[in-house]
């Protein structure tokens, strides 16, 4: 109870800031409209998506209808009925955008990137499916063919999450690589799908190296000391990925919307952004001093 009040406050004070400024920008059609106030607030809205992707349930039904409604009755007193809600619920979209940005990390020299997939519907039901029909497309991971979209990654080492865009699933790993690195430094650490002449000259005139393995069919590559060390702890953004997909649950097949789609990525986001145990690398001080002066000497 004490960790959603945190949430909530700092959710609330967020919108404050935030919702009044954009509102301010948006593109007027003319008419006179309504500015009625609901029942709820944006941030209590906001806080109970966020709160779903904390908990243990699996569907959002359940857990507003046996968690929220029976338990949390107090923590919201103008609570509104699931289908009510259901209709409110896209008008917080941008704001939990904002806010995802809010919480970003920072750049500390040491990057890694990868890509995951986002299935939203069996392979079987491809033909069928409609609810993203001209807008996801069938691509291809290690684990075989999928049909939806690629969440591409970006962390340092301490667990953070730099930057992140979602793409449909036929676009190559590499593409949006150079726009996700804008105001980052020092290296970034990838897998063997990222291997590119192209790709390392951008990144280089941005002041960034792009650190990977060697193909079996390629030239050894001579790595300083530093950088085979940290290839190796790249299994840190495999594990972000794991725990997006099967604790935040970013990834179903249940979607009625793609508004109901970015709602759920978006919140499993910031659900993660929030955790206080995030997988690190836990690098003191000594240890990037020392590690830094072996990697000079092995250049």
């Amino acid at each position: 109870m004490d960790k959603l009040v945190e949430i909530f406050c700092d959710v609330d004070d967020f919108c404050r800031v935030f919702i009044p400024e954009w509102e301010k920008t948006l593109l007027q059609s003319g008419q006179r409209q309504r500015r009625r106030q609901g029942r709820m607030t944006p941030a209590e809205i906001m806080t109970i998506i966020i709160e779903f992707h904390r908990s243990n349930y699996r569907k959002f039904k359940s857990f507003y209808l046996h968690h929220v409604a029976r338990h949390l009755r107090d923590a919201f007193p103008e609570l509104l009925s699931y289908t009510r809600f259901l209709e409110v619920m896209p008008g917080v979209l941008m704001p939990l955008c904002a806010y995802f940005t809010h919480l970003k990390g920072s750049a500390t020299g040491i990057a890694f990137v990868d890509s995951t997939s986002i299935k939203v519907c069996h392979n079987l039901r491809i033909p069928r499916h409609k609810v993203f029909d001209g807008v996801a497309t069938r691509g291809k991971s290690t684990m075989g063919w999928f049909y939806g979209f690629k969440l591409h990654l970006l962390i340092n080492h301490r667990g953070d999450i730099l930057d992140t865009k979602l793409t449909p699933a036929n676009v190559d790993d590499r593409e949006p690589v150079p726009t996700m690195v804008k105001g980052l430094f020092g290296k970034l650490y990838a897998d063997k799908g990222y291997i590119s002449q192209a790709l390392s000259g951008k990144l280089y005139d941005q002041g960034i190296e792009l650190i990977t393995n060697v193909r079996k069919n390629m030239k050894p590559k001579l790595l300083s000391l530093w950088d085979r060390i940290l290839l190796k702890k790249r299994f840190i953004i495999e594990t972000i990925n794991d725990q997006l997909k099967n604790i935040s649950q970013i990834e179903h097949s249940r979607h009625r919307s793609l508004h109901g789609f970015m709602l759920n990525l978006m919140g499993g986001l910031i659900a993660y952004c929030l955790k206080e145990d995030k997988p690190s690398i836990m690098l003191s001080e000594q240890d990037m001093n020392s590690l830094h002066r072996l990697a000079l000497t092995s250049a």
